[in-house]
């Protein structure tokens, strides 16, 4: 089958070691999985790490790309796929499975014309969506939701700032805080992609590193290095910090002394449950929300898609499709 992977890590060039070509097709259904016809697959940034090598070693290349997706499955029914790959016993909390992993990761992904996916993983696909849109869903979507409404404490009438303006998460964040009734600050260092995540709900934009006119409640932090400063400094004493990402780099600079001083709360953040998901697709169809796609590319044409990504020039979501 045709497939985009990585046949190799590179750290220092990582495009190198993008393929297009073809790779074994997923071995045959049975009672605990099921092989799901790839009708669009998201691009994220841990496709980027994969492709650096991040976390993996050279023995377990080659890998195909991708963490989530929208298809159809071998009896019709049309299903999303992705989020966190768990055991059946851990879907309420899937952190705690030793053995989680993510597909795209130990598992082939998603960027193939098929993909094997454990039949209690898949949640159908929302109807009133397209297979582009909801390829979004399960990683990039219901990580915003999770940060939100599971992990951040936040209520109606808080403020919370969204770090980095354009990403899919971020982008995500945006539209359901200000469907929630949060008050949405954005930061960014691209005035365009500032006015963008005005016009998609945030109530003000600022540029990363300058005092913001008063402290937040919580932070959504998914970009790491170059703000995680700033995300301590910006939010108020007692308030949380989510982290879900580090895209520019782990800080090593943990600065401890504001930690406990301000008693902040530091919550990490990864994916979420089918719970969430179905929650999810309940919020996003009663406010009438839909993922802000940047761009549909055909798979062959990928690399341009992880271009624009490793330039951060994207204001939401590429999809790839076949």
């Amino acid at each position: 089958m045709r497939a985009v992977y990585a046949d190799r890590p590179s750290s220092t060039d990582p495009l190198s070691a993008l393929r297009i070509g073809e790779q074994p097709e997923p071995a045959p259904s049975d009672a605990d999985r099921v092989t799901v016809t790839v009708r669009a697959a998201a691009l994220n940034h841990h496709d980027l790490w994969t492709l650096k090598g991040s976390g993996r070693s050279a023995d377990r290349y080659p890998v195909i790309l991708g963490g989530e997706a929208s298809g159809v499955a071998e009896d019709g029914a049309e299903v999303v796929a992705g989020a966190m790959i768990v055991e059946p016993r851990w879907s309420h909390d899937p952190v705690r499975d030793p053995a989680r992993t993510l597909l795209g990761e130990d598992l082939p992904g998603t960027f193939a014309e098929h993909v094997s996916v454990p039949r209690h993983s898949l949640a159908p696909k929302p109807a009133w969506l397209s297979h582009e849109e909801a390829a979004c869903l399960s990683g990039t979507w219901l990580t915003a939701y999770r940060m939100l409404f599971t992990k951040s404490g936040l209520r109606p009438g808080e403020t919370v700032l969204i770090q980095g303006a354009g990403g899919g998460v971020s982008t995500a964040l945006i539209r359901l805080a200000r469907a929630a009734g949060f008050r949405v600050w954005v930061t960014g260092r691209d005035p365009g992609r500032l006015a963008k995540a005005e016009a998609i709900g945030a109530h003000a934009t600022f540029p990363v590193g300058p005092p913001l006119p008063e402290p937040v409640d919580a932070v959504m932090e998914s970009v790491g290095r170059a703000t995680w400063s700033h995300s301590l400094r910006s939010v108020r004493p007692g308030g949380t910090i989510v982290v879900t990402g580090a895209t520019t780099g782990a800080d090593a600079n943990a600065h401890l002394s504001r930690v406990f001083w301000s008693e902040l709360r530091i919550v990490g953040s990864t994916s979420g449950t089918l719970e969430e998901f179905q929650r999810l697709c309940q919020f996003m169809l009663h406010h009438d929300l839909r993922p802000d796609i940047a761009e549909v590319l055909p798979f062959p044409e990928a690399r341009r898609g992880f271009e624009r990504l490793l330039a951060s020039s994207v204001f939401g979501k590429t999809v790839f499709t076949w």
